[in-house]
């Protein structure tokens, strides 16, 4: 899931030209870049969630009573026909490309250049996730992708994932439209419970992935213990009907701790993160 709040972690300096040399400082992409990029650990971790996805995508069909959309699941939601629920930014497609080039060159995000990375269709594919969708589909099962990337560049993140082989229509074919994209409604924002809706008044929901707190609970953009009191509010959830995928590099709580005021100065939103986080006393005094 992406929202402005990547621009407040790109927009902190990070290098300076020495002629052809480049003096590199600290920067906080660095190494949540290396590990998504890297990483035998991100892999493991990606391909042990769609894994888990498979076994409970199965317990879920034989269950009538389950949902993965709580709020937006309504009435009797029983006999409708089964559907899964895939954010695509960090769930499906891994955008490291286009953090890295934030990182070497000192460009902060921007609508136009992402815009252009999607459009490139040089993202890659979470491990694991293709074979996932194409095991829903198998069971007749229909995929949905709600992406916060904006309307104007579906047809291109189509094209992306379709090379991967992910599945594209779901069970069923026609000309439903599964990509459910911001922007695409005039109530469609960046919450995605209104998408969610429109899926579930026709859909049983099994199951959701996504790797920020909004792409499962819209009150994702509280305080901190806000944030923590409706994760709590919902742990029986996480594991059952809602698959995470680690995403260190950027998502909602990473704006939490300055109040997701992206005005503020770049200065004092990351004084704002450093402040929030605990810290061992150290060694005693000899």
């Amino acid at each position: 899931m992406r929202t402005g709040r990547f621009a407040a972690l790109a927009a902190v300096a990070f290098a300076l030209s020495i002629g052809s040399v480049q003096a590199q400082v600290p920067h906080d992409f660095l190494e949540a870049d290396l590990w998504t990029q890297r990483s035998v650990e991100f892999k493991g971790n990606a391909l042990t969630v769609f894994a888990l996805g498979r076994l409970r995508l199965d317990q879920a069909l034989a269950d009538k009573k389950w949902t993965a959309a709580p709020v937006e699941q309504t009435g009797d939601f029983a006999n409708l026909p089964p559907a899964v629920v895939l954010d695509i930014d960090e769930t499906t497609l891994d955008n490291s490309l286009y953090q890295v080039w934030s990182l070497k060159t000192g460009n902060a995000f921007s609508v136009a250049t992402w815009n252009q990375f999607c459009n490139d269709k040089v993202s890659r594919a979470v491990p694991g996730a293709a074979e996932f969708t194409k095991y829903a589909e198998s069971k007749g099962v229909k995929v949905f992708y709600i992406s916060n990337r904006a309307v104007e560049v579906e047809t291109a993140t189509r094209e992306n994932m379709e090379k991967f082989g992910f599945a594209m229509g779901g069970s069923g074919g026609g000309n439903l439209d599964t990509f459910l994209m911001q922007g695409e409604k005039p109530d469609w924002g960046s919450k995605k419970g209104t998408r969610r809706a429109v899926i579930a008044k026709d859909y049983r929901i099994l199951l959701s992935f996504g790797d920020n707190f909004g792409d499962f609970d819209d009150r994702y953009s509280s305080s901190e213990a806000d944030r923590l009191k409706f994760f709590d509010e919902n742990k029986e959830r996480w594991g059952r009907e809602w698959l995470v995928i680690a995403n260190p590099t950027y998502g909602s709580f990473d704006a939490a701790p300055f109040g997701f005021n992206y005005k503020a100065p770049a200065d004092d939103q990351r004084k704002a993160k450093w402040d929030v986080l605990d810290a061992w006393a150290g060694p005693a005094p000899k």
